[in-house]
């Protein structure tokens, strides 16, 4: 199966994780005209990169980056990486990798509903 900047105002909020039925939901909001396993990663991604308020910060290996942009890597077998920012170093984490922190960023439902579309 395959593996799926804007700058944004909005202010993180406490969200919570979203039961089956509500990724599900998600899902096939963002894949609804999609053929075939490509196109659904197509979907999601743009589902991410529209709601997903960035930048945020988040701490990665103990580091505390900022996660300025999401972006979709490769097409056959592709995924969707979050690309982190500490100081002048960037680094592409697959966003399923990613710790979001305790306070999600809004839009976060959208990276639960990747991980979900990938059985995850």
């Amino acid at each position: 199966m395959l593996a799926k900047k804007k700058t944004s105002t909005k202010k993180a909020k406490k969200t919570t994780r979203r039961n089956k039925a509500e990724l599900d939901a998600l899902v096939e909001e963002a894949t609804i005209d999609a053929y075939g396993d490509e196109e659904q990663l197509m979907g999601l991604h743009s589902m991410i990169e529209e709601n997903l308020a960035l930048p945020f910060e988040t701490t990665v290996l103990g580091v505390t980056v900022e996660v300025e942009k999401v972006d979709l890597v490769g097409r056959v077998g592709g995924h969707i990486v979050a690309i982190c920012k500490r100081g002048r170093h960037r680094q592409a984490i697959p966003i399923t990798m990613l710790p979001l922190p305790s306070r999600r960023p809004e839009g976060a439902e959208w990276i639960d509903a990747y991980r979900h579309w990938l059985g995850e």
